[in-house]
């Protein structure tokens, strides 16, 4: 007899991304993978915070962490971009506004 439940369950104890946040922070991480600022990403699941962080090389600390804060949600917002010194780039409640601020990382002066 097969198991009727699926393969994986959801734990309610962690905080994740749903699959449209994960769109938006992927295509933001396409774009920047295509202009070669960022090489790798790892996510991590964690009981008050999701986070998705970027790399430049594998084997270094992350550039930026992205994360969702869900108890923060009524204050000033349960998203966050968060820079490698640790300060707070951007804080939200609209995650593609959020990312705004790694996008301005494509826009240089051509000369």
């Amino acid at each position: 007899m097969m198991n009727a439940s699926p393969p994986f369950h959801a734990d309610p104890d962690r905080v994740v991304f749903d699959r449209a946040e994960l769109g938006i922070i992927l295509t933001v991480y396409g774009r920047m993978v295509a202009a070669g600022e960022w090489r790798d990403y790892a996510m991590s699941f964690l009981r008050d915070v999701a986070i998705f962080s970027v790399f430049r090389r594998a084997a270094e600390h992350p550039l930026y962490r992205i994360e969702k804060r869900p108890k923060l949600r009524a204050a000033q917002g349960a998203y966050a971009v968060i820079g490698m010194d640790g300060r707070i780039l951007k804080r939200g409640h609209d995650l593609p506004t959020v990312l705004r601020v790694l996008e301005r990382k494509l826009i240089r002066a051509v000369e």
